[in-house]
């Protein structure tokens, strides 16, 4: 059974990896290549019908400088679609190398030669795309164009002229807005890789810290319904209707954990946190003042005080916790304090001393900081620990209250 799940699950994740493998590859087909560049050496076969027909000076010589052009062009364009190679020393010697030559063939057997200009054109237009340098190349390489087409074909040569700044133009145009698309895809990609990271660190901290407090507060009250069991059953009985109470609770939290909808009320976990450590044995002194908080704060708060609460009972071995919650209109302050034994590196998952900070307070420290307040812990001015928490606020304009327990 095992071995046929197992397979179904291995099936899908390579169903995942194909569609993901496809995406990528259709994603890489729909960049331009320097293949489609290519089929437009076609419009040198003037210059090449010019030398069969035996009409040019100097056929050989034509003849060398139209393979030379057609080298170089296919060099050029092909350089320019490679990662890295485009703006490379290289491929700015082949471009000249290519402009040079070019000039060289339209200004020495006009006629159908002019035609290579637009080809020049294509091969610049792919190599200088946007920017400055762009500005810098193309007006003055198309007056040249016009100065040279002028001199041997005359007005009539003004399309020839026209058509090289298109053919520079468009490609860069069309060029940079697919380098443009490409950015913003692999953008919305990264955005959507970052998204699912946060989800899954959100995700473990909340199991992290719904469980923990759980499953330490079902120990401490079987341990007390253990204790009472021999002498008092109806007291042991109750003990066990709270952990039938804290485990429905905890599946109903877990989901909404699942969900990211759980908004903790600050108020409830304080009352938890009071019983929990009541059933421990640990006399709670609980204190909360000040103006009504938003949602998101206390939400965070209650986070702080429940794993502070199952710290406490898991490793401090203190007889007395004190937890405060007071502030003015602009900052809350949570204050947790023990008379235990004061240790700050305690593995939350093991309850041994690592010499390390539980990755609960350093869960906590992140969620803190990323709200802009402060996280702070180690031994108490009286001995024990203590761990205090600043986060700022705007007050609900409700008037402040206060609560002793």
């Amino acid at each position: 059974m095992s071995g046929a799940n197992g397979k179904g699950s291995g099936s899908t994740g390579g169903g995942f990896r194909d569609l993901r493998r496809r995406r990528a590859e259709s994603a890489r087909g729909g960049r331009p290549t320097g293949l489609s560049l290519l089929p437009w050496l076609l419009m040198g076969l003037g210059a090449l019908s010019h030398l069969i027909s035996g009409e040019a000076a100097n056929p050989w010589v034509g003849g060398i400088g139209l393979l030379a052009f057609n080298s170089l062009y296919i060099a050029v364009v092909m350089r320019a679609f490679v990662p890295g190679g485009r703006e490379t020393p290289l491929t700015w010697g082949l471009l000249a190398a290519l402009t040079a030559l070019t000039f060289g063939l339209a200004a020495g057997y006009g006629r159908e030669w002019l035609l290579l200009f637009p080809l020049l054109g294509l091969a610049v237009g792919a190599v200088v795309r946007r920017g400055r340098t762009q500005r810098l190349t193309v007006f003055p390489l198309v007056a040249a164009v016009g100065a040279v087409t002028l001199w041997r074909d005359g007005w009539d040569s003004l399309g020839i002229v026209y058509g090289t700044f298109i053919s520079i133009m468009v490609t860069a145009t069309i060029l940079a807005l697919n380098e443009t698309v490409q950015e913003l895809r692999e953008t919305r990609e990264e955005l959507a890789r970052t998204a699912v990271e946060k989800e899954r660190l959100r995700f473990s901290r909340d199991l992290h810290d719904l469980l923990g407090h759980t499953l330490s507060v079902i120990v401490v009250k079987s341990e007390a319904a253990r204790r009472l069991g021999p002498r008092d059953l109806d007291a042991a009985l109750a003990q066990v209707a709270d952990i039938e109470t804290v485990g429905r609770q905890a599946l109903t939290e877990i989901r909404e954990a699942v969900t990211g909808y759980r908004e903790a009320s600050l108020s409830a976990e304080l009352d938890r946190a009071r019983d929990v450590l009541a059933s421990a044995g640990i006399e709670p002194v609980v204190r909360q003042s000040g103006p009504p908080l938003e949602p998101q704060t206390e939400a965070l708060l209650s986070w702080v005080v429940r794993e502070s609460a199952t710290n406490v009972v898991r490793h401090s071995g203190a007889g007395r916790c004190e937890i405060e919650v007071g502030g003015g209109p602009e900052r809350v302050r949570l204050t947790v304090s023990d008379d235990g034994r004061g240790a700050d590196c305690t593995d939350a998952d093991t309850g041994t001393g690592t010499g390390a900070p539980g990755s609960g307070l350093r869960g906590l420290r992140e969620r803190v900081a990323a709200a802009g307040g402060t996280l702070t812990s180690g031994p108490g001015p009286r001995g024990g620990f203590r761990l205090e928490a600043e986060l700022p606020v705007e007050p609900a304009g409700e008037p402040d209250v206060e609560v002793n327990r």
